[in-house]
């Protein structure tokens, strides 16, 4: 689990890194998440490693919610006053998500489609 854990805590420090030191205004972890899946997927024995720890850190995901909760209580009245631009950046970003993930969604299933099509005529 300790090896694990380095590992989960290593692709966020690169991630990190690479946010911070080249200047973009991605976050790191999405850095660190998208070097983590190229790692899996050249070692995949490392999945089954990092599985055990990764499903024991979901399960407690919802404590890292506290610390969010705590800031809402304790800058109340500046939510009060901020709050339709909070709730039209929320309902903002939330359908620019849907509509990229649902993009993304539909053109993965059609690379999939056209690689499974393209195998099978090889078999054939």
């Amino acid at each position: 689990m300790i090896r694990a854990l380095t590992t989960l805590l290593v692709f966020q420090l690169l991630g990190e890194s690479i946010s911070f030191g080249l200047g973009i205004p991605i976050p790191g972890p999405v850095f660190g998440m998208v070097l983590l899946v190229a790692y899996l997927l050249s070692r995949p024995g490392e999945v089954e490693e990092l599985k055990g720890t990764a499903q024991e850190l979901l399960r407690h995901l919802s404590l890292l919610f506290v610390p969010a909760g705590v800031g809402i209580m304790l800058y109340a009245d500046r939510v009060r006053d901020e709050w339709l631009p909070i709730v039209v950046a929320i309902l903002t970003s939330t359908a620019l998500t849907l509509v990229v993930t649902a993009l993304t969604v539909k053109k993965v299933n059609a690379w999939i489609e056209s690689r499974s099509a393209a195998r099978r005529a090889r078999e054939e």
